[in-house]
């Protein structure tokens, strides 16, 4: 048992993102700004994109994991010296500098599991803004019927196939403390044989705070922001009671 993000090739195998996801932040921070910190940034999804667009990048992750593997990847792609990545917490974050434009995507806020620590997180990011800075984030939309139906089952999300012939089965157990807005994922990446045989099982856990549409404005205007731009979804389509995301641009 281990923390998944400790399992970063897996990471990068599995978590694709959001359809339009990459696209709608590059296309966002080239709007807003020239320098970009990319809070979460993992494996460098979002990232290396960013530097590709011709931004200044810096990506934070508080897994080290993660952050060797977006090195890495921001060396293959000829991007490494465009982009600093550094090792640090959303909540507790002093890098001595402004951006024009902060992000937090694929839902990463989520993983702050108190209300004390999304207030800190704000307040480190509204610090870090230069003047009529941009935030953006995205969240997904908790649907009750999702909650109750996933709620302590086994559920196999998705099978990655792999150039060698073998494959990636990811399961997902759930289960939700309703009262305190936590949902618990246990995942299991099986990897598979081209025959069908296990030959490798990793289990991790991570824990998300769901959080809700008003509930996350009511966050930002607290700690000083307004929202200037909502969507229901990268292409920029309304946000409304159909919704699964939730994407906030604010200043």
């Amino acid at each position: 048992m281990n923390n998944m993000y400790s399992w970063a090739d897996y990471y990068d195998l599995t978590q694709r993102g959001v359809p339009g996801d990459v696209s709608f932040y590059v296309e966002t921070a080239r709007k807003y700004g020239g320098d970009v910190l990319d809070l979460a940034c993992g494996t460098g999804r979002i990232s290396i994109p960013l530097a590709e667009a011709g931004l200044e990048v810096t990506g934070m992750d508080l897994s080290s994991e993660m952050l060797a593997r977006a090195q890495v990847k921001a060396q293959e792609a000829g991007f490494f010296e465009q982009i600093t990545f550094l090792q640090g917490d959303m909540r507790k974050f002093e890098l001595g500098k402004t951006f024009s434009v902060i992000m937090i995507p694929f839902r990463s806020f989520l993983h702050l599991l108190q209300i004390h620590e999304q207030m800190k997180a704000l307040g480190c990011i509204r610090r870090h803004l230069k003047p009529g800075g941009k935030l953006i984030m995205n969240v997904f939309v908790p649907k009750i019927e999702h909650l109750y139906e996933e709620s302590e089952k086994m559920s196999l999300r998705s099978i990655f196939p792999l150039e060698t012939g073998e494959q990636v089965a990811m399961w997902d157990y759930t289960r939700y403390d309703h009262f305190q807005q936590l949902s618990e994922v246990t995942r299991t990446y099986e990897r598979l044989s081209p025959q069908g045989v296990v030959t490798e099982k990793v289990v991790g856990r991570f824990t998300l705070r769901y959080i809700f549409p008003t509930e996350l404005h009511h966050l930002l205007r607290l700690n000083g922001f307004k929202v200037i731009e909502r969507y229901g979804a990268f292409d920029k389509s309304p946000f409304d009671a159909k919704s699964s995301e939730l994407i906030l641009v604010a200043e």
